[in-house]
């Protein structure tokens, strides 16, 4: 059986983390070169929000929030099984 850490596509949030930095890095250097102050605020918005993206898979590849960790499975309703058709 596989071990746990083996589940987690650390080697996928890595990469995908790095292209959020590189987007952010791409939309504040843009602010700089537009005039326009709702663009502006549409760019550094749009990079505060990609932050907290980054900051989540951070959060996730390191188990820290209990959202990431290993769920308990929840009972099914009673008289229903798992994959039951809802006609």
């Amino acid at each position: 059986m596989k071990s746990s850490s083996k589940k987690i596509p650390l080697h996928r949030t890595h990469k995908i983390k790095a292209r959020m930095c590189r987007l952010i890095e791409h939309l504040r250097a843009d602010i700089e070169k537009i005039t326009e102050p709702k663009a502006q605020a549409l760019f550094e918005t749009s990079a505060e929000v990609l932050l907290g993206l980054v900051k989540a898979f951070d959060d996730y590849e390191k188990m820290i929030e209990a959202a990431w960790r290993t769920p308990a499975k929840a009972p099914h309703p009673k008289g229903r099984k798992p994959h039951a058709s809802r006609r």
